[in-house]
């Protein structure tokens, strides 16, 4: 007696290719808003492709840069809120090169899940497009990676990449800055992307509700905040004054971001009572009983972004930075100091 044998699909397997090719329809005209001149073939070849402004740069140089939002995902996917998490996304890309005197140009991510669920695929390159359209790059393209077997139900990570130019003679590498350089920083909008695992430690421990009054809102939606995009105001400054030198503050917070961009022989003198911490730190450090230094290099504690100025042209910058939707703010300057750069935090 013959037996019947069963004809397995990709499906059966656990992946829908008709899933992932109505995901992509769906994300076409996410892309097409955020089009940009150079952009000459996006999303549905094989790759895209991308022309480097002409008549803008003599020498220009590609600076590019890749990142991911950590487990900040985790609460997003507690909360069942995926609309920003794109944001951030683009956000710890593009806040990187713009500190070399980058303007992004394109970006593309990486969305992997083990089962997907299309409508939760779709709010979150909605924020990457959101992500794209704040740093006035295009989103080109990307991946999305349906794994089964490798992510549990409900799960996915991201990943993203961009690429963008700078004229040689252009480029921001801390090389100008001197001692007396005025310390000026941008505030942030949160947490952004970083510390996440000791945020999540810290709630588990408090036993915290997420839906929690807090500050106007609730606990999740102070923590959810998406990164800030500095780019849009950055460039603008930048085409009018000299910055000498910029640090994204990230991971390692204020002690290990700001010396990544000092030359040896000077160290930042960082006043902590410039600048207040937003309520959200404030109940993070409490919560989780964490001392201050922790703090400083775990989060940016209110502080994403501080460039080193000359101090000739500070009340300029400031006035720049304010029109251009920031809240600049005079942290420190920069001293003589014999050996590796450092930072140096009065309280």
């Amino acid at each position: 007696m013959s037996q019947t044998r069963v004809s397995l699909t990709y499906r059966d397997a656990g992946v829908d290719i008709d899933a992932g090719d109505s995901l992509v329809e769906a994300i076409k005209p996410i892309a097409r808003a955020t089009a940009r001149p150079g952009l000459l073939a996006g999303i549905g070849g094989f790759g895209a492709m991308f022309e480097i402004p002409r008549g803008q740069y003599q020498e220009p140089v590609l600076v590019s840069s890749t990142d991911g939002v950590g487990t900040k995902l985790k609460l997003a996917i507690e909360l069942n809120r995926h609309d920003t998490i794109g944001i951030d996304l683009v956000a710890m890309c593009v806040n990187d090169i713009v500190v070399q005197g980058a303007e992004p140009l394109f970006f593309l991510d990486y969305f992997a899940t083990g089962k997907l669920d299309n409508a939760v695929a779709t709010q979150v390159i909605s924020g990457i497009g959101e992500g794209c359209r704040q740093a006035g790059c295009a989103l080109v393209g990307g991946e999305t990676a349906e794994m089964p077997g490798l992510y549990s139900a409900g799960e996915y990570d991201l990943a993203g990449f961009t690429v963008g130019v700078v004229e040689k003679s252009k480029i921001i590498d801390g090389s100008a800055v001197r001692p007396n350089d005025t310390l000026v920083a941008l505030a942030a909008s949160g947490p952004h992307s970083n510390g996440y695992s000791l945020v999540r430690r810290i709630l588990a421990h408090t036993k915290s509700d997420l839906a929690a009054n807090f500050d106007g809102g609730t606990l999740g939606s102070a923590l959810l905040a998406p990164t800030r995009i500095y780019v849009k105001a950055l460039l603008a400054l930048m085409r009018e004054i000299p910055l000498h030198a910029a640090a994204h503050i990230t991971g390692g917070g204020l002690p290990g971001n700001v010396p990544r961009v000092l030359p040896r022989g000077t160290r930042a003198v960082i006043d902590s009572r410039a600048w207040q911490w937003p309520s959200v730190f404030r109940w993070l450090q409490e919560g989780g009983n964490v001392e201050e230094m922790e703090m400083y290099r775990t989060f940016n504690c209110g502080l994403g972004m501080v460039l080193v100025l000359a101090p000739e042209n500070v009340e300029e910058s400031l006035r720049l930075l304010t029109i251009n939707g920031e809240q600049p703010m005079i942290v420190g300057h920069v001293e003589a100091h014999d050996g590796e750069p450092e930072v140096v935090l009065l309280k």
